[in-house]
Parts: C-alpha cells; structure tokens; sequence
C-alpha cells in the first residue's frame, strides 16, 4: 500500500476530519504513517483560526521542500486541506507551486478523483473549493478504527452568526446539521469498536436540530437523550455552544441526563456591551448572565469555560473593566483568551480603533490572571472529592489518563495503581478515582479501591 502523512492543525473538527480522510483513503490503497520521508501522499489539513494562520502553512510547505530536496527523494504528492485551503484557494499553488492539490473542507470526500486525475497528469493542479449539494457526511465510512476509548462525532458544521472577527461562515459554509439517523448510526459502529465516551462538534454545536422531521422540534437535547440509550456509551460531551442557541431542552439534559457531563463552554467573547455589539453578538452581558443562571438552576455543579478575545477594535478601559467583572461574577472554570487579530474579509478588518499591542498585552495578562485564579479555586474544590472517571490513555510516564466529569484532565501515577503490571487493562474502565491534589490544568488522583 502508499503511505499517507497528514498534519493536522487547530480545532477538533480537523482531527475527526483528519480521522475520516485517513479512512477514505485507506479504502483506496493507502495506509497512514507518521513518517514523512516515507510518504507517497502529505496531506496539511488547515486551520484558520489561530493567528497567522496561513504564513504558518507555507512556512511548513517550504519545510516539506527542503526534506525531499535535502534527502533527494521522490517528491510524494503534496496536498493542502481544511479552512486555510478554503480561504487561500489558488494563492497556494501560486505562492508554493510544488503544492499538487488544494481541497476545502466539505469537500474532502472528493480524494479520491482529485488524486486519481493527478496520478493521470503530474502536471496537473487541482483545487476544489465547493460545497456540495450532497453533504460530506452521505459519502464517509463511519467504520471506524478500533482503539479510541474516547472519540469525536461532528454533529454540525458551518456558522449563519457572521460575528465580525471570526471567518468561520466563509471557510465552512452556513449551518448544517447532520440527520439524526446518520449520526446515531456512526455512533453505534464506534460503540461496537471500543469507544466509550462520545464528544460531540460543531461550530455552534448547540444549534443542531434534526430537520426529518418537521412536525416535532428535535434538538440537542433530545439527540443526548438517544445516544445516552446506546449500553456501550458511557459518557457524554459536547462543545462549542453559541449563547444565542441554548434551549431549555439541552439545559434540562444537565439535570437528567447521567451520562451527560456536568461542563459547558460557552463563549462570551468580552463582557461589555459596546463590543459585544461590534463583534455582532447578538446578545448582551446580561442575556448571557441569565443563561448561566438558568443552567446552574438545572444543574448547580456544572463546570462553566468561555472564550475571550481582548483588544478587539474599538475596545476601551472601561470596555476591558467590564470583561473583568464578568469574569469575577461567573467564576469561570476554565477559558481560553486570546489578543485580537485580524482575518482578511472579516467585518473587523474594516474597523478603525486598533488598539495598540502594549495594551492588549497588558490587558491580556489581567484577564489570564484572573481567570487562571478562578480555575485554580476550581481545580482546589475537587481535592478529596470522588468521581467516576473514564481511563482513556497512559502517558510517557506510566501515568494513566482520564477527564473528571468537568473537564479536568486527571492523571494517576503508578505507585497509586492496582496491579501494576496488568494497569494498561484498566484503559477503557469507568473507575472511582479519589482527587487526592489539584494543579492549575489538572488534577492528581487515585484509585478508592482496586479495580
């Protein structure tokens, strides 16, 4: 068989894209390595979210180069996938013209022919950018390999929200959301291979809803509920939530709903009111703070994490004072935080009022304090609580791994576990684990009993 090497960066959607790419093709003679010098295929699946995306793909492009170059071997074919792809289109082979192949991200499916055509013509160069009538989902594989205690399933794509910084709609298209056939489907295939814990995406994941039928309102909620039915399933999650999107449907999920884990992100972006309408939000401070306290009514230990953007133009002190203090009055869990930065063709990019970077920097360091001192107040409550945690992975370390029921990932040295010898048996079990000591990102536990 050809070997294929794929890079995958950024969001969780690329990996469980990544995974379906490797599954496509493995059907058409190409088995996975991790070694590049052996590849007959390099497939680079993009994202655009992070800062500088696009320089950080052709830095890799002129990487890739040069290892064939330096080692004179035959130049496999060189392929470039995911949001960058969408965003940059014809640029790419413009600017690193030893690219072979450029493909967005709803249109992977389409390989298979585009390599085909390509082995027929070397010289060929094929990009395609489409979005299919046909969703990707109706043409994938969910045959999925054995040996993930814990997997992803994206349940919905592409985003109708147009805030103002972010590219998503145009790299993704407009929402979409999967049958809840087709789903269901794919997770009980993974159930039969081993997985035991189901992490659900989508870009506004919470914004799902099953369109087969029109006489009943079907959501995420009820789409938890089923797959809380498959025997094999033994945890719950799902993420990333738009406030605009949380009914009370999936909000009552968090109080009857066992399996579902007690952790919701949902990202504000900036506590003042004045930026939110810039980002073009659609809600306010207090629109957000009503939905934290309505699912802290259903389910008074849930694990709430957020998203920050600081600097956005326009954003003043007193703008940056009012992100603080929605950070103080929810307490958040966990959140990412970034500096603002711009994305070609979005709304913000035509903004005046940049902030200078000195500013943002400060102002990215008070926010990270405060909510590195919030997770950490967090991460000390759970110190000498039980919980039933789902072993997933052992590290370099002998450690195994696993997430509490809120996120946190807990690690479990050796000298704490039960038959040492045979410990690699115990991935895949829902154990009681007892937090025996809490760190910034993560938790210290053992066993309350032998496994």
């Amino acid at each position: 068989m050809k070997k294929l090497f794929i890079k995958t960066y950024g969001c969780q959607m690329n990996f469980y894209d990544s995974d379906h790419m490797s599954n496509l093709l493995n059907g058409h003679g190409y088995e996975t390595s991790e070694n590049i010098k052996e590849a007959d295929l390099v497939i680079l699946n993009t994202c655009h979210i992070r800062d500088k995306a696009a320089e950080k793909m052709y830095s890799d492009l002129g990487r890739i180069k040069k290892i064939y170059e330096n080692n004179n071997l035959i130049k496999p074919i060189i392929a470039v996938a995911g949001c960058v792809a969408q965003a940059e289109g014809k640029e790419i082979t413009k600017r690193s013209p030893w690219v072979d192949l450029v493909v967005g991200p709803q249109a992977y499916t389409e390989l298979p022919k585009l390599l085909k055509k390509i082995n027929e013509d070397s010289k060929k160069k094929e990009i395609n950018l489409k979005f299919p009538e046909i969703p990707k989902f109706d043409h994938l594989n969910f045959d999925k390999k054995i040996g993930k205690v814990s997997d992803f399933v994206t349940i919905q794509e592409g985003c109708d929200k147009f805030c103002s910084f972010c590219v998503v709609p145009f790299t993704r298209g407009p929402e979409y959301s999967r049958s809840r056939k087709s789903i269901l489907d794919e997770i009980k295939i993974m159930a039969q291979n081993g997985v035991k814990e189901i992490i659900l995406l989508g870009q506004n994941v919470n914004a799902w809803r099953d369109n087969t039928n029109e006489s009943k309102a079907y959501t995420l909620g009820h789409l938890i509920e089923d797959i809380a039915k498959i025997d094999e399933i033994l945890s719950i999650r799902y993420t990333t939530s738009h406030p605009l999107d949380m009914d009370l449907e999936l909000i009552k999920a968090h109080k009857n709903i066992d399996k579902l884990m007690p952790y919701l992100h949902l990202p504000i972006q900036s506590g003042s009111d004045n930026i939110l309408k810039k980002m073009n939000r659609r809600h306010t401070a207090r629109e957000y703070l009503k939905i934290i306290e309505l699912v802290r009514k259903y389910c008074e230990d849930i694990a709430i994490s957020s998203d920050f953007i600081v600097g956005h133009p326009g954003e003043t002190n007193e703008d940056h004072k009012k992100t603080l203090d929605i950070i103080n009055e929810v307490q958040f869990a966990s959140s990412y935080s970034f500096m603002y930065s711009e994305r070609p063709g979005t709304k913000s990019s035509e903004f005046g009022e940049i902030v200078d970077e000195n500013i943002k920097k400060i102002r990215l360091h008070q926010i990270q304090s405060k909510l590195n001192h919030y997770q950490l107040a967090f991460n000390k409550n759970m110190e000498g609580l039980e919980f039933p945690i789902l072993i997933t992975d052992k590290n370099k370390n002998n450690q195994l791994l696993g997430r509490s029921p809120y996120n946190q990932t807990v690690y479990i040295d050796e000298e704490n576990l039960p038959f040492k010898k045979h410990h690699e048996k115990l991935i895949g079990s829902m154990l009681d684990v007892k937090i025996i000591k809490s760190n910034q990102n993560s938790l210290l536990g053992s066993f309350t009993k032998n496994a």
